[in-house]
């Protein structure tokens, strides 16, 4: 590496500690040749379930210079969302509390896209008024929105590796942090890749509640919690229903499991770091939100995203596996919601809360299984329980 180009990468490390980047790597356009054959294999297989987007975008998908041809470099970058060392604030601690709702980490404050695309145009933009060459330089900045494989491109750049959940896994930063690329058509050394450290260890897979690793470096999006609450549309399967929990928004457990997670530090991006309100949400006080209630709660958060109806599914979900038959009351309101969703699971919550002679008796009284046919399926399941 000449001199000139040294300067410039320790200018670009530099700044982007100063955005709050906790690292930078880089890696060639054509640094991934296994990505492709294993996004066939995993589409093949139908392990990501609802998202077509995945299918529709992957010949881009596949390899940098399918999506941008003229792109010479990717920078990859990661920014630490980890949580407090609180005992509160642990992935794991909320599952404990059936009455409160489990949100995943990464969403108890802003959305993600917002807080980093921001500041990787600013350091995109450092890199161009940096770069002095006498060709132009582009660049094309991404976070999670377009057709980019950030995880293996991450491994092969060097800022951490694949592991068996296949999420990428750190040395400095545990399991904790999100993924940001620049393209740019520079043409800059690439980075030394990232061995894999998992050897023997079984953690994120033996803790997973539903089952959704079919093998080591292998995942069944269909029985993924965080797929089931965040991309599925419609009912959950009832199959996943009892092991969901609490948890209404994404789940964390696989990562909280790596052992990697001993060197991880709270967040340094106050955008980042939890809100009070959303480490323990009361399940009693998410189940009154309405829509004008729940755009308000969720201003700015990646939950918004879902809507209120999603949501809400989810949190039904959770007040049927919470056992806390207080909760009766509010999730029988939802048998007169116009979402069939919301009315189907709020039967499931109803016979999961109550005992089989209360919930006759409310079944007698009401006429809300023979609004629709989702309805009426979820009442037949039901009174198979």
């Amino acid at each position: 590496m000449d001199k000139k180009t040294a300067t410039l990468i320790s200018a670009l490390r530099a700044k982007a500690a100063d955005l709050g980047f906790d690292g930078l790597q880089i890696a060639a356009p054509d640094s991934i040749p296994h990505a492709r054959k294993r996004l066939e294999q995993f589409l093949d297989a139908g392990y990501h379930g609802s998202m077509t987007w995945m299918a529709d975008t992957a010949d881009r998908r596949g390899e940098p210079t399918a999506l941008w041809p003229e792109v010479r470099s990717v920078i990859m970058l990661a920014m630490n969302y980890g949580p407090a060392n609180t005992a509160d604030q642990h992935p794991m601690a909320n599952l404990q509390k059936p009455d409160h709702g489990n949100i995943s980490v990464y969403a108890r404050h802003r959305d993600y896209h917002d807080v980093i695309k921001g500041k990787l145009k600013e350091l995109a933009s450092f890199l161009v008024s940096r770069a002095k060459t006498h060709d132009t330089t582009d660049v094309k900045v991404f976070v999670d929105t377009a057709p980019v494989m950030e995880k293996p491109l991450a491994e092969a750049a060097g800022l951490g590796w694949q592991g068996k959940h296949t999420n990428l896994v750190s040395r400095q930063l545990g399991s904790w942090f999100f993924l940001g690329a620049i393209f740019t058509t520079l043409e800059l050394p690439a980075s030394e890749a990232e061995p894999d450290h998992c050897g023997s260890c079984r953690a994120c897979l033996d803790c997973c509640p539903t089952g959704a690793f079919p093998a080591p470096y292998q995942l069944d999006a269909r029985r993924c919690i965080s797929y089931l609450t965040i991309e599925h549309h419609g009912p959950i399967p009832l199959e996943f229903r009892p092991h969901m929990g609490n948890r209404i928004y994404g789940c964390d457990d696989c990562l909280a499991a790596c052992p990697w997670n001993k060197f991880a530090a709270q967040a340094r991006e106050a955008k980042l770091r939890a809100r009070e309100d959303l480490v323990s949400p009361r399940l009693a006080d998410l189940l009154e939100l309405d829509d004008a209630a729940f755009r308000r709660l969720f201003s700015g958060s990646p939950i918004k995203r879902i809507g209120r109806s999603r949501f809400l599914r989810n949190v039904l979900v959770a007040a049927g596996n919470s056992g806390q038959t207080e909760l009766v009351p509010a999730v029988q309101r939802f048998l007169s919601e116009p979402d069939p969703v919301l009315r189907g699971t709020a039967v499931w919550a109803l016979r999961a809360l109550l005992s089989s002679s209360a919930f006759e008796r409310l079944r007698s009284q009401e006429s809300w299984c023979e609004i629709d046919p989702s309805v009426q399926v979820e009442w037949t399941h039901a009174s198979d329980v």
